[in-house]
């Protein structure tokens, strides 16, 4: 098995090391991090600058641009072989609700996604790596029987996983849920540098609005560790119907004018 790991906090964080420790013994794994943090840069690649491929001490390959464009380059000229499985993560605090959109660990492993490869974003819940070692070894196991039932390798999926800061026998089973949402993003920090000049600090997330069951924020608050599956169609399916009248209407409404 050849695994794909990348994250969005950095070749240094902690959560990209366990999670290379547990997985070496029993699959062939290649790092591409980014160089630096690169948290909440989604899906974006660098089209106007030149990225550049470095080798750190303990051989994880760095790169000096986000987590897509570590999985984008590895998949298109970087790598020998294609890789099975593409891991992003595990990283520093939860990626749940609407944080998937925003998450440079969820583009990263949705970057090997496009590519036709299955894909795993994994999170820890809280913030500080407390119980580290547990959520990494519960990526092996899981990793470990998707193997068995023939699920690395195959047609592509991705899911997102997020890991409660338990030791892993306090650990509940995985669950599937949906996607909960968050309320708006608290408001800008508004500073002064020392020129005098006004500079803002994008705010905290919005806490929890949808937090019922059946969600990840439900689940993970429960003990257990939660799976959702997500897509890249971003097609309102459901409203398609209501818009092709709509649309109908305002042409005619048009013709009219």
């Amino acid at each position: 098995m050849r695994i794909l790991l990348s994250n969005d906090d950095g070749y240094q964080a902690p959560g990209l090391a366990a999670l290379h420790a547990v997985l070496a013994p029993i699959a062939d794994v290649q790092v591409i991090a980014p160089e630096h943090n690169n948290s909440a840069k989604s899906n974006a690649l660098t089209l106007n600058a030149p990225l550049y491929v470095h080798t750190a001490h303990n051989g994880f390959r760095y790169v000096n641009g986000t987590p897509a464009d570590c999985v984008h380059i590895a998949l298109t000229g970087l790598l020998e072989q294609r890789p099975d499985l593409v891991i992003s993560g595990i990283n520093n605090g939860a990626n749940m609700g609407d944080d998937t959109l925003y998450s440079g660990t969820v583009g990263a492993a949705m970057e090997g996604y496009l590519f036709g490869i299955p894909a795993l974003a994994v999170s820890q819940v809280d913030k500080g790596w407390l119980e580290l070692d547990a959520a990494a070894q519960t990526v092996r196991n899981l990793v470990a029987r998707m193997q068995q039932q023939h699920l690395v390798g195959s047609l592509p999926w991705l899911l997102n996983m997020n890991i409660p800061n338990l030791p892993l026998a306090a650990l509940r089973p995985p669950k599937l849920c949906r996607l909960g949402r968050r309320h708006a993003a608290q408001g800008a920090i508004r500073q002064e540098n020392p020129r005098g000049e006004t500079m803002y600090w994008i705010g905290a997330a919005g806490h929890a609005k949808d937090a019922g069951e059946g969600t990840d924020f439900h689940a993970t608050a429960q003990g257990h560790v939660s799976i959702t599956p997500l897509q890249v169609d971003m097609t309102d399916h459901q409203h398609l119907g209501y818009w092709a009248q709509t649309m109908a209407r305002l042409a005619a409404a048009g013709g009219q004018a």
